[in-house]
């Protein structure tokens, strides 16, 4: 087979992706907990290479998303464009969510759409663990990517966060962390109120809440994260 270029269909990519798949990575892989059912065995530090390579291409990505095996799915979602996605296709791709690391990858994408938003209310609201999670994580990326949004918009979505700051799921309870400490670390405006929500789960009655908390208070009161906050603030 050549190598790689924007040309090559779904077909070609998922042959590629067979080739140089592996027995020892799927065993790797399923160690981090990842979904392994559909795996091919291929990591990250080649799927994103190959991304670059391939570039954007939507109708491709729909067709890698539809067949269902791992690394083509994340292939998809590296590959997607946002402003090609609708919020049919989101909540399409969300009811097939079986993994953490999907959820991570796919959460990019969503969140470069202009309905990201609508979607982490959505989501967040959703029972499904994987569906829920896909909101914190999306809410986590773009606190840290999206630079033109206003601090304001991440302050809004800490009743969001106190609010499932309960569910006691790993993946839920793991996305509701890293999305508190992730908009804390956004910028000076946002880490107090970040930092009191922390505080305030964290003397919580619930467990899980506490957990999320503590281990957010934790981060957020480190020294070299208030440094960092202060000198770019100056």
């Amino acid at each position: 087979m050549a190598l790689p270029d924007p040309s090559w269909s779904a077909d070609d990519i998922v042959a590629h992706l067979r080739s140089i798949g592996s027995e020892e990575n799927r065993a790797a892989m399923a160690r981090f907990g990842i979904n392994t059912r559909t795996a091919l065995g291929v990591g990250n530090s080649d799927l994103r290479p190959l991304a670059r390579k391939l570039k954007k291409n939507h109708e491709r990505s729909l067709l890698l998303w539809q067949s269902g095996i791992r690394e083509a799915r994340l292939m998809a979602a590296f590959t997607g464009e946002p402003k090609m996605v609708d919020i049919v296709q989101c909540r399409r791709w969300a009811a097939d969510f079986d993994s953490w690391e999907i959820v991570d990858t796919v959460a990019d994408l969503f969140a470069e759409t202009p309905f990201w938003g609508e979607l982490i209310g959505e989501f967040a609201e959703d029972d499904r663990e994987f569906v829920r999670r896909t909101a914190f994580a999306m809410l986590a990326w773009g606190a840290v990517h999206l630079k033109k949004e206003p601090d304001a918009t991440f302050i809004g979505y800490l009743p969001l966060i106190e609010k499932h700051a309960g569910d006691p799921r790993n993946f839920v309870r793991k996305a509701v962390n890293w999305a508190l400490r992730q908009i804390g670390k956004r910028s000076i405006a946002l880490h107090a109120p970040a930092l009191v929500l922390a505080e305030k789960l964290a003397a919580s009655s619930d467990k899980t809440a506490r957990w999320i908390g503590k281990d957010a208070a934790k981060e957020l009161t480190d020294a070299r994260q208030l440094e960092r906050l202060t000198a770019a603030k100056a």
